[in-house]
Parts: structure tokens; C-alpha cells; sequence
């Protein structure tokens, strides 16, 4: 049996985390417990900085000393205090940028304690969690009936690019920026429809479209062989 905390950016990833990932990997004895940072005396979830989140996973990871640790943060609007912000600013790819700063928090986080690397599985989704919701359009819009005659638009901006986490991070481009442009009556709401949609899709979908998540997963599921292999 594996126990893992993944530590959210807010209340949609924690959900889906509970609702999806978590009951999926249950049944290969891989149990995941979504976990929100502090911010104020009664909210949790959202602005992020770094100091809270290198606190809460050191923490995490001293609670228990037979429990992963992974995260899941949206690369838009990370804090630029991260380890390697700067640097992985230069990366060209989406996907060297996010392991750019996967690593270098991994080694920070490991300065602490050496001991600590192998059971950090630092996870940043490029560039938001709303961009898995392109996996499937088609079920993403058939959530709401009032939503079908956005299925085009949303589609061209699919067959866009290379992959739904290739929608970028402008401000008026962002995969949640899309959806709220084109989803109305009722309007999108990513702690409303987010689960759902990811629901509707499917985890195959997920893992076929979206690479960087399909390897996050992997990892998680591959966690059973790891410890096996320590014994």
C-alpha cells in the first residue's frame, strides 16, 4: 500500500484529485489525500508564494516518513520566487520549462534533507489545470446544452496546437480565458464544471492528449514498483 499527499493549488485540483485521480489509483493500493495550503486564518487554497509552499512540503514530509509528497500547481502565475523562475524563462518548450522548475524545486526541497528527494514528485501542470479540459471537446461542451455552439471555436483552438498543455499563458489566451469567452448561459466555472468535464473525458483521454500529466501518473502508479524494489 502507497499513501501520498498531493498538495494543491486550489479547491478544483483538490477536487479532482479526490473525486478522479484519487479513486482510480485506490484500486491498485496507491492511495492519494489532496491537501490545500493555508493563506490566512480561514482560507486555504490561492496565492501561493513559495516561502508557504516550501513549508507545507518540508513539513509534509516530516510528518510521516512513509508518505509521497507531489504537487499540483498551474505553471500561469506561478510565483516568481520559485527555484530557477528566471531560468526556466528561457526555456523554449513548454515541457523543458516545466521540468526546469519541477527539478530545481525538488533540489531545494531536498536541501533540507537529502533523504527527501525520493519522496518528492514535484508536479506542474503546463500552463493550467483548464487546459486538460481540451483533451475532448466535445464532451467538454456537451455538459451544458447551451454550450454545443461553442464546439467549433473550441475546437479550432484545440487543433491549434501540439497538445491542449500547449495553450498558452497569455492573459487573454490561457485555456480558462478561452472557456469563459465561449461558455455561457450558464457561464464556465472552473470549480463547478472542472470535475465534471474531467469526468466526462476520461482518464484514457487525459493520458493520450496531455503528456506531461500522462507522465505525472505514471510516476504515481510506478510508486508500488519503486517501493517493492527498495525492500
Amino acid at each position: 500500500m502507497i499513501r501520498a499527499f498531493v498538495v494543491c493549488e486550489g479547491q478544483t485540483e483538490e477536487t479532482f484529485i479526490r473525486d478522479v485521480i484519487a479513486p482510480i489509483l485506490a484500486h491498485q493500493q496507491i492511495f492519494l489525500t489532496a491537501r490545500l495550503i493555508s493563506t490566512s486564518k480561514n482560507n486555504k487554497g490561492g496565492a501561493l508564494t513559495y516561502e508557504r509552499v516550501k513549508r507545507h512540503v518540508i513539513n509534509s514530509l516530516k510528518e510521516q516518513n512513509n508518505v509521497f509528497i507531489t504537487t499540483f500547481f498551474d505553471l500561469y502565475a506561478l510565483d516568481n520566487t520559485f527555484p530557477s523562475f528566471s531560468e526556466s524563462l528561457k526555456q523554449a518548450d513548454v515541457y523543458s520549462r516545466v521540468s526546469c522548475l519541477e527539478q530545481a524545486l525538488k533540489n531545494d526541497v531536498a536541501k533540507e534533507n537529502p533523504s527527501f528527494a525520493s519522496r518528492f514528485l514535484p508536479y506542474i501542470q503546463p500552463y493550467e489545470f483548464e487546459g486538460l479540459l481540451f483533451s475532448d471537446i466535445a464532451q467538454l461542451t456537451a455538459i451544458e446544452n447551451s454550450w454545443a455552439m461553442a464546439t467549433q471555436r473550441l475546437q479550432a483552438i484545440r487543433d491549434s496546437v501540439e497538445t491542449p498543455e500547449h495553450i498558452n499563458d497569455g492573459y487573454e489566451t490561457k485555456p480558462s480565458a478561452h472557456l469563459e469567452k465561449s461558455l455561457h448561459t450558464p457561464n464556465f466555472r472552473k470549480t463547478l464544471h472542472g470535475a465534471l468535464a474531467i469526468q466526462a473525458i476520461g482518464i484514457d483521454k487525459l493520458l493520450a492528449e496531455c503528456r506531461h500529466f500522462s507522465a505525472w501518473y505514471s510516476q504515481l502508479i510506478e510508486l508500488n514498483d519503486s517501493v517493492c524494489l527498495a525492500r
